[in-house]
Order: C-alpha cells, then structure tokens, then sequence
C-alpha cells in the first residue's frame, strides 16, 4: 500500500473503532454507509468487528457501490423506508475546510449521500491528508458536483453562471456520454473558485433554488468530526470550532 492507501485506512479504522461500539442488551444499530476509495476500509473494518463482536448492525447504503461492498461484508442490508433513523453515517469528502463543510459528489453520489446523512443522528467523515483545506476549492479543484435533471441541464447553466459560477456537464471516461447517477441524472461540476466560509451557506441556498438543481456536493455544517489519515500513518480528528470539548 502506499501512503495515501495507508493515510485512508488508518482514517477509516480509527473512525470505526471509536465510533461503533456494541450497544447495551446489544441492541440493533443503524449505520450509514457512504460512497468512494476511504469507505471500502471503514466497510472491510465494519464487517471484520461485526463477526468478532455481533454488532448487530443495519447498513444504509448511499450507492451501487455501498451495497456491493454491505454485502460482500456479511454485513446486514438495509433502507431508508425501513429504518429512516439512523444512529451514525460514515462517509468520505473530497475536501473539508476549516469548519468541517465539505465538497462531495466526485464519485456522482451525493444526493442519496445527503439524503442519508440529514437523517442521521451524527455524521463522521473520514479522509487522507490531501483533502485538508482552510476554505473550499483550495485543494479541490474539479468545482462543486450538482446533480441536475437531464431536461434543464441548458437552462441551470445559464443560471450558474448568472452567480458567478463555471459549470462543465461530467462526462464518462469509460463510456460515451455524461456520466449518469444512481437516480439517472447528470452532474455539472460548477467551479466558483475559492469559497469563503462564511459565503458556504449562502453558495448552497443560491444554487439549490435553481429549478431542475437536484441536490449539491456543499455539505454545510453537517460533519459532527473528521478522521484525515496522516502520511505518516497517524490520524488527525478534529472537530467544527464551535463543539467544545468537556
């Protein structure tokens, strides 16, 4: 494995390790499960606890790709008509910023991702060490993922770019064509340049009232903490600068 390998699944195990624990009476929990690269560590993690410890674990899935990987775990598959409470999400990001906002959505899969993420009791995000920024779009650099409906991709360009933004339609690298989402609509990927944290908020509003905007990569005041995985194999937890610590 490389550092960066390394850097992810040192995030993902410390993230599972603290933040998953057997119940009282054992009792069922229900776990979100997020999409990318880190996210195969924390699930491979989550399925290797669970037959030590019998959990008792429900698994959320935000994608294809989360419920390939719930399964090929052994862990127990789940949805949101059945269990839409959820005691904690799991997840990667493109980028945090100081904060703890983030950009996701580089893997096409932050509508189910925020979707799953706004019905959880908490929201822990586990990343390596180049996704550490102080303002969004520092390290970042293919803009904010919005997922659109394939009927209005002309006219919300034309709306991004009326505030200031740059949008490119995602196309496929292995298939002709746009890239197409688990809900069978486009991204653009709107670059807005560096993004002060305190304009994040208002960024989002802006962009999610566009009619035919699905959802937005901007997760504003969502993450509860971060895991960023170290070069040198350590882990970096750190927390939005509001939550004190007692």
């Amino acid at each position: 494995m490389d550092l960066i390998e390394i850097a992810k699944q040192k995030a993902a195990w410390a993230a599972v390790d603290e933040c998953i624990a057997v119940k009282p009476n054992n009792e069922q929990q229900v776990i979100g499960i997020g999409s990318g690269s880190t996210i195969v560590y924390a699930v491979e993690r989550l399925g290797k606890r669970n037959a030590e410890e019998n959990l008792n674990l429900i698994c959320i899935p935000t994608s294809l790709q989360a419920t390939e990987l719930i399964e090929k775990a052994g862990l127990t598959l789940g949805d949101l008509s059945k269990y839409p409470e959820i005691d904690i999400t799991i997840d990667g990001a493109d980028e945090v910023d100081a904060d703890l906002n983030l950009i996701k959505g580089g893997g096409a899969c932050h509508t189910r991702e925020k979707i799953v993420a706004a019905n959880s009791k908490r929201l822990v995000i586990i990343c390596d060490y180049r996704k550490d920024s102080k303002l969004l779009g520092q390290q970042w650099l293919s803009g904010i993922p919005v997922e659109v409906l394939p009927f209005a991709i002309s006219p919300v360009m034309k709306a991004l770019i009326k505030i200031d933004g740059n949008p490119v339609l995602r196309m496929g690298k292995d298939k002709a064509g746009p890239v197409i989402t688990d809900n069978c609509n486009v991204v653009l990927d709107v670059d807005f340049g560096l993004i002060n944290i305190d304009k994040v908020f208002e960024l989002n509003q802006q962009i999610k009232m566009i009619a035919g905007v699905i959802e937005t990569g901007l997760f504003v005041g969502m993450a509860e903490r971060v895991y960023i995985g170290q070069a040198d194999g350590s882990v970096i937890m750190r927390f939005p600068p509001s939550v004190v610590l007692t």
